[in-house]
């Protein structure tokens, strides 16, 4: 049986990773209790009483550890990803799992020194039920050649529950690095392309004046050899939505196209993972509910058989460099302090 701990729990999409790999038949052995958001630890502990905590360290000079599960400040990734791999561990890292160029760069030749796995979780598609049947549908040729993806992934702000770090761009890469990563990487799989250009990309502060170097807007353009891509990320989901985000997709097909509403159907149904399907058969409805997440099997089977099922390396170089791009490119609007991007 793999076993896994988790060093770095600043975010809760940690909590994604230990259901999937609990669920893939992975043994849950540890993890580091160092936080910032102090209520991430307290429902770690309630959820998982009999997982001990561990000082880092001692987790990852543990041989008997095969898989280390990171979602620390943004910033932090790299480096902890770097020295798990380098104590012969794969990895499992949220997103974004480089907030640098440079960082990049330091992932790559160590992937390539060590033969180990480093896989980023882009919850949005591997944690999304709508958005794997939605893989599905593609691959089946529901829709026909895919020539475009249109994201939008709003999000609330909740300010209360937000650590310092994460107005600083210097801690999370920027909005784009951060959030649209999500986009970036659908785009890439529905599109089925490899590489990609960024045609243009924009980033602004409309709402918090009173925290110039935070994003809470952006937008980006991609093109590859075979289609576009458009994805938009805001902060701006008001409380009475009732839910923590409005996250739509739309995958247009030469012979149809389909939309996700992630989290919420505004219309009235209830619960998340809707599917609307439209081609020439008509329009069809799916609930996503039941669909199974496949993301964390293929994930355990590949480090269990040395493979690339659940996302091949170069992948996610290319999200994360795309990402990067994107956001060292954006033009910024809105409020101007803190200004970035080109002039």
């Amino acid at each position: 049986m793999l076993r896994f701990a988790a060093v770095g729990i600043d975010h809760g999409h940690v909590f994604d990773h230990i259901k999937g790999l609990l669920t893939a038949g992975c043994e849950f052995v540890g993890y580091c209790p160092e936080t910032t958001p102090p209520n991430v630890l307290v429902k770690l502990a309630t959820d998982y009483l009999d997982v001990p905590q561990a000082d880092r360290d001692a987790i990852l000079a543990d041989p008997s550890i095969d898989i280390i599960c990171i979602a620390s400040i943004p910033r932090d990734r790299a480096g902890l990803a770097i020295r798990a791999m380098r104590a012969g561990k794969d990895v499992m890292t949220d997103k974004p799992g480089v907030t640098t160029v440079e960082q990049l760069s330091s992932v790559r030749n160590t992937v390539e020194a060590t033969g180990k796995i480093f896989s980023i979780c882009f919850t949005e598609r591997h944690s999304v039920r709508s958005a794997v049947k939605a893989g599905k549908l593609v691959q089946q040729g529901a829709i026909g050649q895919v020539v475009q993806t249109m994201g939008m992934e709003a999000h609330q702000l909740q300010l209360s529950a937000r650590p310092d770090w994460f107005f600083d761009p210097e801690y999370f890469g920027g909005i784009i690095v951060d959030i649209a990563s999500h986009q970036i990487d659908q785009f890439l799989f529905y599109t089925g392309s490899e590489t990609a250009d960024v045609i243009a990309s924009t980033v602004g502060n409309f709402a918090m004046p009173d925290k110039p170097k935070f994003e809470d807007y952006a937008d980006v353009l991609l093109r590859s050899e075979t289609a576009s891509g458009f994805a938009r990320v805001d902060w701006f989901t008001p409380d009475g939505l009732g839910t923590w985000g409005d996250g739509r997709l739309t995958i247009l097909g030469t012979k149809g196209y389909i939309e996700l509403r992630k989290y919420i159907d505004i219309s009235g149904r209830p619960g998340k993972d809707h599917l609307f399907l439209v081609n020439d058969a008509g329009s069809t409805y799916i609930d996503c509910s039941g669909e199974k997440l496949e993301y964390f099997q293929a994930f355990a089977n590949d480090v269990r058989d040395r493979t690339a099922t659940a996302m091949t390396q170069a992948h996610v170089y290319e999200v994360c460099r795309l990402s990067l791009e994107a956001q060292a490119k954006a033009v910024r609007i809105g409020n101007q302090q803190g200004k970035i991007g080109n002039d």
